[in-house]
């Protein structure tokens, strides 16, 4: 059971609710120690003084600020102390803004949020379902471990999250930091369509339980491999940039290849049925009906295909119909729900979910 890292109070409007904060997150890097080359000998840290080479007690030791080159402003702990921020219990909504207003570049870390107790399950529900069906979050301040920090409030399905945020004046502009970037894609172009049909084509939905880390995994795989005297074969290296000049080609090419997988089920990095702890804690109850939902839907369609024909028949359920003999338009993928609608030259297509996609096909072939 995870310890609490803060406990106290949201604030809003009048109404005040306990609570206890824990760390959402956990690292799973694996950590090395420095040792001496062709030994086992630990490698220290020490502090020492730059001028005499000797060493320094952390009593001795204050913190100094560069104001111009060699010369500091010292500052002492008990200083340092004095100013900061008192001690708070209080997370203090300021207000409620749209979720999508947040810059995902603004967040920080995450922790969850439980009722400081079993009397407060009452209000800290109705903060939680109101942030979710308003599609609000709340932004605030609170102090923790002598030290101010802006927050965002959100919703989650069973939860309430805090996310610590970034500052505005830590946030660097692209448009100075960058050497450069292009200008604009002009609205309506051929490599723009095809671009969004790409994107289209890839669409999928977000199972962070189907995603692992594999350049960890490589870094295990090489300490066990050192450790039983074997080799490990290097990676590849990563691919060319894309030829202006073959970029739709490269486009085209990646279309095809995308529908030949079944849309963006068969990317990358993404494994099924991932049981990494981070997966399984950050995938709410719903994400998994969800997943549940999307196998069993999965496994119906590859039934369906395996069955005879005339059994498919008999036992196709009475949905909207794909064509004669075939599988209800609920039950394709958004892969060829969008080669249909091509075909059948629906208008918006390329905006469409696959819900969108499957009723509007319904309605053209009816209108037919």
């Amino acid at each position: 059971m995870a310890r609490p890292v803060w406990s106290g109070v949201i604030t809003f409007g009048l109404v005040t609710v306990p609570v206890r904060m824990y760390s959402a997150t956990e690292d799973h890097t694996t950590h090395f120690h420095q040792l001496q080359r062709g030994t086992d000998d630990r490698v220290r840290n020490k502090r020492v003084n730059e001028r005499t080479g000797k060493d320094v007690g952390y009593d001795d030791i204050v913190k100094g600020y560069e104001i111009s080159d060699g010369e500091y402003v010292t500052v002492e702990p008990e200083e340092l102390q004095d100013i900061a921020p008192g001690k708070s219990q209080v997370i203090d909504v300021s207000g409620f803004v749209a979720a999508d207003e947040v810059d995902p570049v603004h967040y920080v870390r995450a922790y969850y949020l439980s009722p400081g107790g079993e009397q407060y399950h009452k209000p800290y529900e109705l903060l939680r379902a109101a942030l979710a069906t308003t599609g609000r979050t709340g932004i605030a301040t609170f102090v923790m471990h002598s030290k101010e920090y802006l927050v965002a409030l959100r919703a989650g399905e069973d939860v309430l999250a805090l996310h610590t945020l970034h500052w505005a004046d830590e946030i660097r502009d692209p448009r100075e930091e960058l050497p450069e970037l292009p200008e604009h894609e002009r609205t309506g172009s051929r490599e723009l369509r095809t671009a969004q049909q790409l994107v289209e084509s890839m669409s999928t939905t977000f199972r962070p339980q189907d995603y692992h880390d594999t350049y960890e995994e490589r870094v295990r795989a090489l300490i066990e491999a050192k450790a039983k005297g074997e080799r490990i074969t290097p990676e590849e290296g990563p691919p060319e940039a894309t030829n202006v000049v073959d970029l739709s080609e490269a486009l085209n090419r990646s279309i095809e290849r995308a529908r030949a997988r079944g849309g963006g089920r068969g990317g990358g990095t993404a494994r099924r049925g991932g049981t990494g702890r981070s997966g399984a804690r950050s995938g709410s109850r719903g994400a998994g009906r969800s997943g549940a939902g999307g196998g069993s839907r999965g496994g119906s369609r590859a039934g369906s295909r395996e069955r005879p024909r005339e059994d498919r028949r008999k036992s196709a359920p009475k949905k909207t119909s794909a064509g004669r003999g075939g599988p209800p338009l609920e039950e394709l993928s958004k892969d060829e729900l969008y080669r249909r609608a091509t075909d059948r030259g629906v208008k918006g297509r390329s905006r469409m979910t696959r819900e969108q996609l499957a009723k509007a096909l319904g309605a053209s072939k009816k209108a037919a």
